[in-house]
């Protein structure tokens, strides 16, 4: 792929520098493991040693690069880069933004529970659209809508796309990404939404996807809404592209939300045939794809209040149906202090990242242990009460690039 060795001679002196300092290569530091290192690496051939090296944690590889040029040449090469991304099933990790002004902000390590500053590229506010898939990271500028980026954030290699069609300044727009694991292709989808003037129950929405492959944007639909309008939640799973839609007045509380499932293939319409409900009053939804299904988790409003939340949980597509596979302890919903009705979540493989946009507390749901736990402290506090945290899932991936 375009720029997949262009970073290797490079890029692990930067990353060492940004990731900041790990401890996985700490014990070297005195001369009997430095008399063993070089006995071992004299001894080693090449292919052996990357297979060693490929089981390391994808932090340490950095420091491991620095350790002897021979190190850094093997862990900058094509074919180790391939052996790590098969080796070991690297968990997501979780960018949390720490000003709400500059893009900056740390990354959580779940499998060593360690926080590192990371430089995002291609992103100039944290206010910025933003969609993972597969080790990229896909941004969008929230003003004008037309600028994306789609990058690795490790590797730190970007492309700028081609701007999108559709209306430039939609009222509501989601953006979602889907990368191939296998081919690396990927394909970006943008939901924009927008009042028709003077009308307040009709909204314009129309669905802009791009391919990878022809690097070429397509509009696969545009409809006219009545009662319903478009937001900021979406995601593809499976080439079916899901989003949810909200009440503009009609209808009961519980009909506040609703999901579209739009097939990119057959691209059926109209898209009110293929509505879905929600599971109950929800303050909110978050979705988001998990080994190939499509997971919800929910603010659970109150039955006379359900603006106001009561509680958090987590439900998994089933045909039409949701089933529900998690709620949140109340000692965890308490943890978070003053919950509102709207908070961050995003996850990837079997890791779903919950965050409160009023503190740095992180909590994370494993789907295949059923279990909650809290994150180790980010290293950042709240300064002022105004001040306001999010952030996104991504795979820490090596071999792929936009």
């Amino acid at each position: 792929m375009e720029g997949e060795t262009s970073w290797n001679s490079h890029c692990i002196d930067d990353m060492s520098k940004d990731i900041g300092e790990f401890d996985s290569f700490s014990e070297l530091s005195d001369e009997g493991n430095k008399e063993m290192i070089v006995s071992v690496d004299s001894i080693l051939p090449d292919d052996l040693l990357e297979r060693i090296l490929a089981y390391l944690p994808i932090a340490s590889i950095f420091r491991a690069g620095s350790v002897c040029r021979r190190w850094h040449e093997i862990v900058s090469s094509k074919r180790f880069l391939w052996n790590f991304s098969h080796v070991l099933s690297h968990k997501p990790w979780y960018f949390m933004f720490t000003s709400s002004d500059e893009p900056v902000g740390y990354a959580y390590d779940p499998i060593l529970r360690k926080w590192y500053s990371i430089e995002l590229p291609c992103i100039q506010t944290p206010n910025w659209f933003i969609a993972s898939s597969c080790g990229l990271v896909c941004f969008m500028d929230n003003d004008s809508r037309s600028e994306l980026q789609v990058c690795n954030p490790i590797t730190k290699i970007c492309k700028k796309l081609q701007e999108p069609p559709g209306m430039k300044f939609s009222d509501y727009s989601a953006l979602s990404l889907s990368v191939s694991r296998t081919s690396h292709n990927y394909t970006i989808s943008i939901v924009k939404s927008k009042q028709v003037p003077g009308n307040f129950l009709q909204w314009d929405l129309s669905i802009h996807i791009y391919d990878s492959e022809t690097m070429m944007w397509a509009t696969s639909l545009t409809e006219v809404l009545t009662g319903w309008r478009g937001g900021d939640e979406s995601v593809i799973c499976d080439g079916v592209l899901y989003f949810l839609i909200y009440s503009t007045g009609v209808g009961t509380p519980e009909n506040r939300h609703s999901l579209v499932a739009y097939n990119l293939s057959s691209r059926s319409s109209p898209l009110i045939r293929s509505l879905i409900p929600v599971p109950g009053p929800l303050t909110c939804g978050r979705l988001m794809n998990l080994k190939g299904k499509l997971v919800m988790v929910g603010g659970i409003g109150k039955p006379d209040r359900p603006d106001i939340i009561k509680g958090i949980g987590i439900w998994v597509l089933n045909g039409r149906n949701w089933v529900e596979v998690g709620r949140m302890p109340h000692k965890f919903f308490q943890g978070f202090g003053e919950l509102d009705d709207v908070f961050a979540s995003s996850g990837t493989d079997n890791l779903i990242y919950i965050q409160s946009y009023g503190a740095p507390a992180l909590l994370v749901f494993d789907m295949s242990q059923k279990l909650w736990k809290w994150s180790l402290k980010c290293p950042v506090s709240k300064k002022f009460p105004l001040q306001l945290f999010t952030g996104f899932c991504f795979e820490p991936r090596l071999e792929i690039a936009p």
